[in-house]
């Protein structure tokens, strides 16, 4: 029976171990979106190069969308103001919340791929904060020269729901969603 007993545990925790550890979660993301930004191929008529760009843009919040724990973010970022939330409420923010945060990591990714070109002598640190879900390792906060997306995102929405209201802050975050729908549709309106 013991050694039955120890075959179940060695089993269980095989199976419970996620298939990368944190640092090969990042890495591998990261060189996908490299891989992506670095592959800028000519071309052949104009017209097909916006296609292309949103094209990698959609890519890479696929990337984002398996590394972040947007959940967890939103979660984290709210902070005192999730619990009093409905499980609609949450879900809506955290759609909203989302899609802020890929718009913002793609941008990001973007100016990197541009300092890069630019300034080969400059060091940008990212420090990735991670925790295991659901047997994968996932990003719930991003430090970018010490500065955490969660804590800065924290401080501007409880600003916000002090001053005015969750209300409010949820209503920003529409109307930034819908901008951002525009702007990427080129202007034309829904």
């Amino acid at each position: 029976m013991g050694k039955a007993l120890a075959a179940w545990i060695m089993m269980a925790g095989a199976v419970a171990a996620p298939a990368m550890g944190p640092r090969d979660t990042v890495e591998t993301a990261v060189i996908r979106v490299v891989h992506l930004i670095q592959d800028v191929e000519p071309a052949a008529k104009p017209e097909a190069a916006p296609k292309a760009s949103t094209d990698k843009r959609t890519e890479i919040r696929k990337i984002a969308r398996e590394l972040f724990d947007f959940e967890e973010v939103t979660r984290r970022t709210l902070s005192r103001h999730w619990a009093a939330r409905t499980q609609d409420e949450r879900a809506e923010f955290v759609a909203l919340f989302t899609e802020l945060l890929e718009r913002s990591y793609v941008n990001r990714v973007e100016a990197v791929r541009s300092k890069i070109l630019t300034d080969r002598r400059s060091e940008l640190t990212l420090d990735y904060r991670m925790h295991l879900r659901d047997g994968r390792w996932r990003v719930y906060d991003l430090q970018i020269d010490g500065v955490s997306f969660v804590s800065t995102y924290r401080s501007q929405f409880d600003r916000i729901i002090q001053a005015e209201s969750y209300s409010a802050l949820l209503e920003r975050m529409r109307k930034k969603s819908f901008e951002a729908t525009v702007a990427e549709r080129g202007g034309k309106k829904l």
